[in-house]
């Protein structure tokens, strides 16, 4: 008897547990499938923006590589905390009515902790607002690239800082947000075409006019000067899409694997399309064109990959790149804007595109969330219309809100370097370093 005593009580408390356990993963309702996979999507989405900082830094000029990257790199840890104390609640904080703007609820994060939120019912709630944050930090990383070159540090970071909390924040809030009047709509956008991509875009197109051109453009040589940086960047954008928009189903089920599918296929398509124009165009196919295919391709796809089946997937990657080349190629070349690296030929053209695509092809068997079907599914114009809508909507709020910025701040100080500083470039007269240190070999020592 006293050899099964141990047996028995262990038994014993193994019953006594069970219910303790199974009513404590009731009451969370934690599923930690659904939350692995968030938690490698919001990382994987985190490691996008230093791939960005290399895929804009390689297309700079040399002596302004490590001024480009910063913009990124810095923007990690100013939205970080800026989406911790007010950038989350206001965005998906509870509605204060009209749909408009969240609440101040979870201001400094109050209440955002282990347990599942109404967003995301299966992952603890602090992983739904984290996942949320890579977002709020990539989309402004985006508009540096239309400024590149030539804007002051100090006007960078106060730009940001007011872009994020008076742009980016209201709109996250229309489109995903909790009783926000563009999701009651039926607007669709499953992981940022308007809320990402179109808002950036759009933006550094007004940012660029803004601030002037560069020294020298249209008159001086301004190439890329470090292609494999932009090819590396690109590679881990394409990497990181795919928490991107397969972690935006927010779990691990069909649709995410859906978006998967989907964002893959319209990069691969695009990548291809871009290249043949290129090859056309120009006679020889470049690794710089090819890279801004594939990354026009994943733009395109992003409001759609949870709404599309694959073979929509193709027509919208193999359309996105024409339509950004002759943006890139054509259109800026005749106005005359110094977009230094097409965030607007790149994300405000196929953000646009990729928003519309949405109405053309969406299908509600593959997400019920869809309320119309796609104008090439039967479904009429319903769904385009109300695409058309929040592109209109995004575009108006990106134009005049850049510009109020930009206004107020070039009140106080100018927006951009002095000449002499940009000659020098803005490695040295902005942070003091030189990616490119003459090497001469070892140090003299003197005795």
């Amino acid at each position: 008897m006293k050899k099964k005593l141990p047996v028995l009580l262990s038994i014993l408390f193994v019953l006594l547990m069970l219910p303790v356990t199974a009513f404590a993963d009731g009451a969370t309702k934690i599923d930690t499938g659904d939350s692995a996979f968030m938690f490698i999507s919001t990382v994987l989405v985190f490691i996008m923006t230093p791939g960005l900082a290399l895929f804009y830094g390689g297309m700079v000029r040399k002596k302004n590589v490590l001024g480009t990257m910063m913009h990124s790199f810095v923007i990690m840890g100013l939205v970080s905390i800026q989406w911790v104390i007010i950038g989350y609640t206001l965005a998906f904080g509870p509605d204060t009515g009209h749909g408009l703007l969240g609440n101040l609820s979870f201001l400094g994060f109050s209440g955002v902790a282990g347990d599942p939120s109404s967003y995301a019912t299966t992952i603890p709630h602090v992983l739904f607002a984290f996942f949320q944050m890579m977002f709020a930090i990539i989309t402004p990383a985006l508009i540096t690239g239309a400024f590149a070159e030539r804007i002051k540090f100090p006007v960078f970071l106060v730009f940001i800082l007011l872009w994020s909390t008076f742009i980016y924040d209201p709109l996250a809030h229309w489109v995903w947000g909790s009783g926000g009047w563009l999701a009651k709509l039926g607007a669709l956008d499953f992981a940022g075409g308007t809320v990402v991509h179109i808002s950036s875009g759009v933006s550094g197109l007004v940012a660029a006019i803004m601030i002037g051109k560069r020294r020298g453009h249209g008159k001086v040589a301004m190439t890329p000067h470090n292609i494999p940086f932009v090819l590396i960047g690109a590679s881990l954008l394409w990497f990181g899409w795919f928490g991107f928009n397969g972690g935006s189903a927010l779990a691990m089920n069909g649709l995410a694997m859906s978006a998967f599918a989907t964002t893959n296929t319209a990069a691969a398509a695009a990548l291809l399309s871009w290249v043949i124009i290129e090859w056309v165009h120009h006679g020889k196919p470049t690794l710089l064109g090819a890279a801004t295919g594939a990354v026009v391709g994943l733009v395109a796809i992003t409001p759609a990959a949870g709404f599309v089946g694959i073979m929509p997937s193709i027509i919208i990657g193999l359309l996105v790149s024409p339509l950004c080349y002759f943006g890139v190629s054509v259109v800026k070349a005749k106005l005359g804007y110094d977009d230094a690296l097409d965030a607007f030929g790149c994300h405000g053209i196929g953000g646009i595109w990729g928003a519309i695509a949405t109405g053309l092809f969406a299908d509600p068997a593959i997400n019920s969330y869809a309320q119309h079907k796609g104008l090439f599914l039967g479904g009429g114009f319903t769904q385009v219309l109300i695409q058309l809508l929040a592109v209109g909507v995004t575009i108006a709020l990106a134009v005049v809100g850049t510009f109020v910025i930009l206004k107020v701040i070039s009140l106080f100080t100018k927006l951009r370097v002095s000449e002499k500083e940009e000659e020098e470039g803005l490695d040295i007269s902005q942070h003091g370093e030189d990616a490119y240190p003459d090497f001469s070999g070892q140090e003299s020592i003197s005795l």
